[in-house]
This record gives structure tokens, sequence and C-alpha cells, in this order.
């Protein structure tokens, strides 16, 4: 059968997050995080879950290392949990919190899976929220420390290094909305911590480059395709701003060194940007080996209704817009609609518009309601995402993007934030008691994709 083949050194991997999987909070010298202090506070997460156990991976290094060997993974994208490493966010090393990620990295090369580590997944060291958190601007010298001390003692083994997941995430969720830990609600507050994370990024670089001058360094930024739910000007605009804050306020200064125009504007009542010291963006916009893209859905917007009171948006620093879903659109168990055209837009877009840097998806996967029956576990629905997104990349490498590889959001269920247990993601089933690992369809499917270095022609 024909297929349709992808470059020979194309990278297939697959991702977690440290505070996700990783279990074993208060052991091995680790300190809170802000997502510790979150989970328990009652009423933030479904249920009241934590990631206290998580998937245990901490004591199932090894067995989970087989099962990506398993499938084939040539790659394997995770986070290190910074107060594993810096229990206080700063100061001494706890050589144990290093030590297991020695192990891990150990294991993955072992078997041949080139390791790719994420310094940040959203799980700040509580003792420096206590002292500001993101929207103080000292957390960004204090990132650039651990990460030059982290990288420093791992670059024997790992090579590849993102900075940051999803600032986006950590800003405008974690000190906008509050949805996401530590649960704050200013827009103020999110546009300092959006800014002090990029100049943590651009920090970090600078000074993992002075010692580990060999290390591969990017950033992953999640991305959204939009559209406006109409032609109206009103919707064009609401898309617009949308666009902005999502998109071109992360892209903007990493890749171009400024801030849009446009979005500065529209956070003007919210802000008046004295937190931009002289410098800062220079700092930010530092050269990249890599650019991480993580799509999962598309953005249909739409101006709030004329009977509505428009109030300031925790997270857009605007007014109040309406995110829309298109009828006859299938939707995954997050209520997002599936839009593979949407990653080609998104690719596309990034390459024609940014100077040129190395792409790679670092995340894409869906939630879908998944049943063990008979020992097993079929996921149909996650394996038309994953080949409807595969073959948007197909089309986006043969437009010349230069896309170099694919990381599949989960390898394995985990705890899904402020959702806790209730959703999904993984192409390897958890059954949370016993912690028993079940490959799913999805996860054969995705290794003989892999094995054949390409999609089954339709």
């Amino acid at each position: 059968m024909t297929t349709q083949l992808f470059p020979q050194d194309f990278l297939w991997g697959a991702a977690t997050a440290a505070y996700q999987i990783e279990g074993a909070v208060t052991e091995g010298g680790r300190g809170p995080s802000i997502w510790d202090t979150f989970s328990h506070t009652p009423g933030r997460t479904l249920n009241g879950d934590t990631g206290d156990v998580a998937c245990d991976h901490f004591h199932r290094l090894r067995e989970d290392v087989r099962l990506m060997a398993e499938l084939g993974l040539k790659s394997y994208r995770f986070s290190l949990a910074w107060s594993r490493i810096q229990p206080t966010g700063s100061g001494a090393v706890n050589q144990a919190g290093l030590d297991f990620y020695r192990r891990l990295a150990d294991e993955l090369l072992e078997v041949g899976i080139l390791p790719w580590a994420t310094l940040y997944h959203w799980d700040l060291p509580q003792a420096l929220e206590d002292a500001g958190g993101w929207p103080a601007r000292d957390t960004a010298a204090r990132f650039a420390d651990y990460a030059q001390l982290t990288v420093a003692a791992l670059g024997d083994r790992v090579t590849n290094w993102t900075t940051f997941n999803e600032p986006w995430c950590s800003s405008f969720l974690g000190y906008g909305s509050g949805v996401h830990a530590p649960g704050v609600q200013d827009g103020a507050a999110a546009v300092k911590a959006a800014h002090h994370l990029l100049l943590g990024h651009g920090l970090a670089l600078q000074a993992v480059r002075d010692t580990t001058p060999a290390a591969q360094l990017g950033i992953t930024l999640n991305l959204y395709s939009m559209a406006p739910a109409t032609s109206s000007d009103a919707d064009a605009d609401a898309a617009r701003r949308i666009d902005g804050l999502a998109n071109r306020f992360f892209l903007d200064p990493v890749l171009k060194g400024e801030y849009p125009a446009d979005v500065v504007e529209d956070l003007a009542h919210v802000t008046d940007f004295t937190h931009l010291l002289d410098g800062d963006l220079a700092t930010i916009n530092q050269p990249l080996d890599f650019l991480g893209i993580n799509y999962y859905s598309r953005h249909v917007v739409a101006a709030p209704l004329p009977s509505a009171v428009a109030e300031p948006s925790p997270w857009t620093g605007s007014e109040t817009v309406r995110f829309v879903h298109r009828d006859g659109v299938p939707v995954t168990d997050m209520d997002w609609e599936i839009d593979a055209p949407g990653l080609i837009e998104t690719l596309r877009g990034v390459a024609e518009n940014y100077p040129p840097v190395p792409l790679y998806v670092t995340e894409n996967g869906s939630a879908f309601v998944d049943k063990v029956v008979d020992g097993e576990v079929d996921d149909p629905g996650r394996v038309d995402y994953f080949d409807k997104h595969l073959r948007a990349c197909h089309t986006a490498i043969e437009a010349g993007v230069p896309l170099k590889g694919y990381f599949a959001w989960s390898l394995m269920d985990n705890f899904e934030w402020s959702w806790g247990y209730a959703k999904r993601f993984g192409m390897v089933y958890v059954d949370y008691e016993t912690q028993e690992r079940i490959p799913k369809s999805s996860a054969r499917w995705y290794a003989d994709v892999i094995r054949r270095n390409g999609l089954a022609a339709q």
C-alpha cells in the first residue's frame, strides 16, 4: 500500500509533564509547588483530585520507559519539577532530584530514545510564589539560575531543552482567570507574569549558552488557528483580539523582539507596561534552535451579544468575547473542536510570518471517554484525531514548512490539571487504583506509523 512518508530524520515522540505523572510529591527532597497548594485547596480541582500519586512515574520509571521502547518512540518529551531540583526555587541544589532525572535520561538513552527536557511546565516552587510569583521580576532571574545549573548538571545526557511550556497558560490562566495555579484573578498581574515568563526564557538562554554551549534551546507556545464566527466587523475584531493575546503576544517578542502594537493598545486599560524595561525585548529575542508548537483546536470567536453587558475579561484584558462552536464540527471530551486544517494554518502562519526557525509539534492530542473491555481499550476517535493531524503535518511539510518532529500528547493518561482525573488524553490507559498500564489501540496505531515513518494512503 502506498504510504505518505515523512522525512527520514523526522522525530517521532510522545510527551508528558512532571506534576501530571510523577507523584512522590514529598519524596526525594522535593519541595512544594503551586500545583500542590492549588490542588489541595477545596474547590480548585474536580473532585478535589491532586497529583500526590498521579501515575506514580517516580517509582515506575523503568516500566514506563519500557513502554516507550515498545511503541518505538524516537524521543520522549518530559518536564522537570523545579522544586525537585531546587526545593525553594533558589539556593542549594537537591542532588537526589537531579539523580532522578539522570536515571530517567540514562534509561531512555539505553533503549535509543532521545531525551527532550522541558525546564518548566507550570509547577513554580511555592516559596517563589510566596515571594511574588511570576508577576515579580525577580522570578525571571531565579528561573535563569535554575536553568543554568540544571542544564549544566544534565547536559552530558540531555541535549534538547525547552525553557517554558505554554507561558500563556502560566500567565493568563494562573493569574488572570485563576482556573490554574496559583489561582489569582488579576488582569494586570497576568500581563506582568507573561512578560516575566518571556524574560526568564531570554535570560535562561543567555545563561545556559554561557556554560553549556552545546545545548539545543527553544520554547514551546500553545497556538491556535483563529476564525471570526461571521463576516461582521465586530466578529473580525474579536478574532483579532484573541489572536493577538493568544498567539502574537508571545510569538512576536520571542521571534521579532517586539510586542504587537494593537495588543498593547488593547491592554492599555489593564496595564501601563511600566514593567517593560529597556533591553527586555532584546533579551527575550534570543536566537532559537527550535520552536515548539502545541496545537489542539481552532478558536471561533464572536463579539458580545448586543444585549450583553461587556466587562473586562480576566484573561483577554479586553472586552468579553464569545467562543462558539460551528454546527456539525465534532468535539473531543474537552469540548474542543477537532480541526486538523487549523494545524496547517498555524504551522504555515509561523513559517511565513516570522524569521525562519526549525519547528516541532510538541503537543497534539485529544481527550475521549475510554473504557476497558476484556482487558483492552479501543479508542478509534483518538486514532482518527492523530491520523488527521499527522496528515496535516505532512501537508505542511510538502508546502515548505520546516517541521522536524511530532510529539503526541500524551504518552499516558494523567492528572489533567483542574479537571483532575476526569479527562484521558493518553495512548496508554492508566488504572489509577492499581497503576496498571494498558496500551490503547491508538498506541498500537502510532507505533505502526513510527515503524513505517508515514501514514497509509487513504
